[in-house]
């Protein structure tokens, strides 16, 4: 959520026109995030957020919004496109595709509590019964195929750690069958700051344009990953455990997922590792842009190489 282009009013005014969401009153550049380009954008009939697709193409983008749509209607607290007047999702801005969402009401949490990782828990393993309805399917564009082209982008600007460690764990997630776990369509991006909070309670799941069919796992491990580990590496069990036993209650683990669960785990810490090593030594231009350091997920890489938590108590 860098800003990578620059809006201006005019263009924006336009823009909006396509829209019943009144006069444009103020609009403002977000800084935090990486891939798209996003505005806050207040209006005389509400509050939205505005994405410019950066990567995506206008052909691949039907998914997430179709997903973020069908979700929003099963009452999944999550980020909702705003139609046009002809009833479309998408729209062109500065040359480039971009949409209009509802802007939800909360913000995201930089420590969070256990009750809060309770009830993301709990919306998570809903959105994941929800998407069961939603007959779209998607590769997921930042698998273990990505991960080894990104390797071979990296060649010669790593350090020899970085670069056994990554040659080894590709070798050994590609060594592994994951064939017989539940999958589904995924948000596989739910950091903190894509999960907006008030009250201690989930109030949206936002930015989904890495949504795609995978294991159902995956996005438990991304929040394991994120919002069960603090700045100085220290893994919180009862965060995890909070999370865990919440989704358990709405939908019970295989036997097969407790077994992966493990491979799981690194298989998400190594796709943050990748693509921050890849942002990091291939800084993108931009208005108000930022890297975020490679170290930390390398760093839960290797404590779950030596000692992952268990999936549930």
């Amino acid at each position: 959520m860098s800003v990578y282009t620059r809006v201006e009013p005019e263009q924006l005014k336009t823009f909006l026109a396509d829209y019943a969401v009144g006069e444009l009153e103020n609009y403002k550049g977000i800084s935090a995030g990486i891939t798209n380009t996003n505005y806050f954008v207040d209006t005389t009939l509400g509050r939205w957020v505005l994405t410019i697709f950066e990567k995506l193409q206008a052909s691949e983008l039907s998914f997430f919004l179709d997903l973020m749509d069908h979700l929003a209607g099963q009452g999944v607290p999550s980020a909702h496109p705003v139609a046009r007047s002809d009833g479309g999702f998408l729209s062109e801005l500065a040359g480039k595709p971009a949409a209009l969402v509802y802007r939800l009401r909360g913000a995201s949490v930089e420590s969070p509590t256990l009750t809060q990782c309770a009830n993301l828990g709990g919306v998570v393993a809903e959105q994941h019964r929800a998407a069961a309805s939603f007959t779209q399917q998607r590769t997921n564009s930042r698998g273990l195929a990505w991960a080894q082209r990104t390797a071979q982008e990296l060649d010669g600007r790593l350090s020899a750690e970085e670069s056994t460690l990554l040659n080894d764990e590709l070798q050994f997630q590609a060594s592994q069958d994951l064939k017989q776990l539940p999958r589904g369509v995924i948000h596989a991006d739910l950091f903190r700051d894509n999960v907006l909070i008030e009250h201690d309670h989930v109030s949206g799941l936002i930015d989904f344009y890495y949504a795609c069919s995978n294991v159902l796992l995956f996005d438990l491990a991304v929040i394991c990953n994120d919002w069960c580990v603090r700045d100085n590496d220290r893994f919180m069990p009862e965060h995890w455990q909070a999370v865990s036993q919440a989704y358990a209650r709405r939908r019970e683990f295989t036997d097969e997922e407790q077994k992966a669960w493990p491979t799981i785990l690194r298989a998400a810490a190594l796709r943050f590792w990748v693509s921050r090593l890849h942002d990091w030594h291939f800084p993108r231009d931009g208005e108000d842009t930022h890297q975020k350091d490679p170290s930390p997920f390398m760093r839960i890489l290797l404590a779950h190489r030596n000692a992952p938590p268990p999936l549930s108590a």
